[in-house]
């Protein structure tokens, strides 16, 4: 009699490996691990988009800071050079003329 009820009926319809015990309690752990867990794959993959679009600053910062160096080591050799032309300073017997190119 328990043979023919329509739960059993339905049962024989899905496969073997749905009906597993450790099939069924896998399946949950992954979905378990992937949607609700507080390391979840969505906070993963966020997580991954926000170190790679800092590593991309810190070698933007890099490149910026030896462009920086180099200014600098250049103003160092030729201060008198960077004050004429940026502040437009002279010595006293001396006239400045700016050029402007148009």
């Amino acid at each position: 009699m328990l043979a023919n009820t329509p739960v059993k009926k339905l049962l024989e319809h899905i496969p073997a490996i749905f009906r597993n015990k450790y099939f069924l309690f896998l399946a949950a752990f992954a979905m378990w691990m992937i949607f609700v867990d507080k390391h979840d794959l969505i906070t993963q993959i966020k997580l991954q988009r926000t170190v790679n679009k800092l590593e991309a600053d810190k070698e933007f910062y890099e490149e910026q800071i030896e462009v920086e160096e180099a200014r600098r080591a250049d103003l160092e050799v030729n201060a008198e050079k960077y004050a004429r032309e940026q502040y437009f300073m002279k010595k006293s017997n001396e006239d400045v003329f700016i050029i402007v190119k148009e």
